[in-house]
């Protein structure tokens, strides 16, 4: 599977937050958002990756930009890690039914989870770019995304 390519409208999709709130497409709009897919909560290289990523929000905020991390996690697992972690990227969980944001946006794994990937929206929902790393265990670093922002 392929991202979801830039230039097209990003699928519609309701995910749960951590508290249990949904969040929709339709809420994201109106700002720069960049979606984190992360494989699972508490495995290390997700766990760098939300540290990183939350100790330069300052910068992602300078930018314009909010990010929100999706795995299929359940809502309670990634309370437990957005707690355990300190961080404040909101988790939206694909849990139920399992992936189906994540096959919409081109990036969940045959085996069951969600490839490392990042996706950023603009303001009206559309895509204006999206990654994959090589590997689940390739931690894309924050410049990747900066980089796609200064765009």
């Amino acid at each position: 599977m392929t991202p979801i390519a830039p230039g097209v409208r990003a699928p519609d999709f309701a995910l749960a937050n951590e508290e249990g709130a949904t969040t929709t497409l339709a809420d994201l709009r109106g700002h720069t958002s960049v979606l984190v897919f992360y494989p699972f909560a508490f495995s290390p290289v997700c766990t760098d990756q939300l540290n990183l990523y939350d100790e330069v929000r300052d910068r992602f905020a300078a930018l314009g930009a909010r990010l929100h991390a999706i795995s299929c996690d359940a809502t309670w697992s990634q309370r437990a890690f957005r707690e355990h972690l300190g961080v404040s990227i909101p988790q939206l969980s694909d849990f139920e039914p399992k992936g189906a944001a994540c096959r919409a946006f081109g990036v969940y794994h045959p085996d069951g989870f969600p490839q490392r990937a990042l996706v950023i929206l603009d303001p009206e929902g559309i895509v204006r770019w999206s990654y994959q790393a090589p590997s689940p265990g390739d931690l894309p670093g924050a410049n990747l995304i900066f980089d796609a922002l200064a765009v």
